[in-house]
């Protein structure tokens, strides 16, 4: 859990089709070749992947208008980023790897990714404020960089023009394609792993809620060292 918040704070399938809207060659290039068209699915953005493709079974992206198409996709897209660390974080930290940053894993086995806030707490109770301050930094960043000023005539997290849902920037590695197709091709998939890990990271949490046990316990592939009397909190 606490490689998932750590991973957390550092915190889209198809090809494009011609706008039918119109842009400038400028805005195009900076939307990394993705040209808006409303009659395509998500008005053409990555996403889509055979075989279900554009599955949309409540319809809730018919008849939407390109603002809010973007504001859904990067929620979606940042979302997913985060629970695919966070999926990662649940595993490593729990039986039987245990790899702790914060922690000696040696000395105890804290339990499942749920409790590990409360170790976190107690071992280290600034941890908290600093990770807010890091948190507010990384969010004032994408703020700056895509989203609309608050002045003048806006809208309420509204994205800037030549802003592309989820592109913050954040390339330490240069691994962002240069190829347009190249492009869409990764962002279909991590939209399609972000997707996955949303749903995982949601269901290894629910069943560490309903039992308290970690998850490759629950498996029966770890031992349970776990002992909840051990906890700084107890409830």
């Amino acid at each position: 859990m606490k490689l998932a918040i750590l991973s957390a704070i550092f915190g889209s399938a198809a090809a494009f089709v011609p706008s039918q809207q119109g842009r400038a060659s400028t805005s195009i290039n900076s939307l990394n070749g993705w040209v808006p068209d409303e009659s395509a699915f998500a008005w053409g953005l990555p996403g889509s992947l055979a075989p279900v493709g554009n599955f949309d079974p409540l319809g809730l992206s018919t008849g939407v208008d390109l603002g809010t198409m973007k504001k859904w996709r990067e929620a979606e897209a940042q979302h997913g980023r985060v629970a695919m660390l966070a999926a990662i974080g649940m595993l490593v930290t729990e039986e039987p790897i245990e790899y702790h940053p914060l922690f000696e894993a040696y000395n105890k086995d804290i339990g499942p990714a749920i409790r590990h806030l409360d170790e976190v707490r107690a071992v280290s109770p600034f941890f908290f404020e600093i990770l807010v301050l890091i948190i507010g930094g990384l969010e004032l960043n994408r703020a700056l960089k895509g989203f609309v000023a608050p002045e003048g005539d806006f809208g309420f997290q509204e994205l800037n023009e030549d802003y592309y849902p989820g592109d913050v920037g954040f390339d330490p590695l240069g691994l962002k394609p240069s190829d347009p197709e190249e492009f869409a091709t990764l962002a279909t998939k991590e939209l399609q792993n972000g997707r996955l890990a949303m749903l995982g990271a949601a269901g290894m949490i629910a069943q560490e809620l309903t039992n308290g046990e970690e998850i490759f316990v629950n498996l029966g592939i770890a031992q349970d060292r776990f002992d909840p009397s051990t906890l700084p909190v107890q409830f």
